[in-house]
């Protein structure tokens, strides 16, 4: 049997090759109805694309890269089976790096972008990113960024995130109403917008509380280790301390682990709420209060904006900006003890 190609897909339907090809491309410049045509002829015919010739024709690879900070965290996870889901069912490809929280890295990531390497880029930016020139380099070259999670405030392109200022406000009312009155928040970089939005959030309950609080925003770094011993020695120095706030899920690690050291107990000593995405939080024990961020659906929106950018050149990235809903999930460890 004769291989199908697109000039057979074009005979059959009495249309242009070109035609063909932007249909099978999901161009914007061909109507729903021929691309439903053409979709259905090649899948009664079982055309196969020739994707080495396309990628050539198109001057495009048909991939795109996905760059965030870490793994640990099961937030990036779950975006990422977001992204392969849309990235798949669009014939790309998916290619994964990660920063490890270091800018230097996320600039030569970037840098080796340049070459055509890959069509497009969704990332999420690292905690010492404080320079964007090395972002702004890969956009003048004509590959498109769009940011999930983490964004750059300076750089106007889309933007996928959860309400984080309006979800940590939640969570530190939640301690409140549990009788909490002395807390502390666990963050990282305050470089990124989405810490000093979590850290506004936090703010507002208290002041709305009444509560004046001093030196209550502890900074912790990537070393597990380092940030257990940071939290422990802060809840000996503050033995008041009733309420703890993690806007970082392997921060939630260091919050039990240090309660344990020092024999307070979750949640009749210490009650904990944290930004958490892991199924672990129903098995923990005690079972953890979380703020969970719709990942997968961040990281399937994100790879959506993307793609509508590579389908059509003549689009713009700079007004979307996409807010997604976290949600509060009340367990044991913040159970009011009486």
């Amino acid at each position: 049997m004769d291989k199908v190609n697109i000039k057979r897909l074009a005979e059959e339907l009495k249309l242009s090759t070109s035609t063909i090809s932007r249909a099978l491309q999901d161009s914007y410049q061909i109507g729903a109805e021929t691309k439903q045509r053409v979709l259905e002829l090649a899948k009664k015919l079982n055309y196969q694309p020739n994707a080495h010739a396309s990628s050539l024709g198109s001057r495009r690879s048909k991939t795109i890269a996905v760059v965030i900070p870490e793994v640990f965290d099961s937030y990036f996870a779950l975006a990422i089976n977001g992204i392969e889901a849309v990235a798949q069912a669009r014939g790309y490809h998916v290619l994964i790096y990660l920063t490890h929280e270091r800018l230097q890295l996320e600039q030569e990531i970037l840098h080796a972008f340049q070459s055509g390497r890959v069509d497009g880029v969704v990332m999420s930016v690292s905690a010492e990113t404080t320079s964007t020139a090395h972002i702004q380099a890969l956009r003048a070259q004509g590959v498109p960024v769009v940011f999930f999670d983490r964004a750059a405030d300076d750089i106007d392109t889309a933007r996928v995130t959860t309400n984080d200022a309006e979800s940590t406000y939640q969570g530190t009312c939640h301690l409140l109403e549990r009788q909490c009155t002395t807390l502390v928040l666990l963050s990282i970089s305050r470089h990124l917008s989405i810490s000093r939005q979590r850290i506004e959030g936090y703010r507002r309950a208290l002041a709305e509380h009444g509560i004046s609080q001093r030196d209550d925003v502890i900074d912790c770094g990537q070393d597990p280790e380092a940030n257990c011993e940071l939290v422990k020695n802060t809840l000996e120095a503050r033995p008041g301390i009733d309420g703890i706030i993690s806007t970082v899920e392997m921060l939630t690690e260091s919050a039990y682990q240090a309660c344990a050291a020092l024999h307070l107990r979750i949640p009749h000593d210490v009650k904990v709420v944290s930004f958490y995405n892991a199924r672990s939080a129903a098995i923990l024990n005690p079972s953890l209060t979380t703020i969970s961020q719709p990942a997968f659906e961040m990281g399937k929106t994100a790879a959506t904006l993307l793609l509508k950018a590579l389908r059509n050149p003549k689009s713009t990235l700079v007004a979307e900006n996409v807010v997604l809903p976290s949600v509060l999930t009340i367990r044991n460890s913040t159970t009011f003890v009486g």
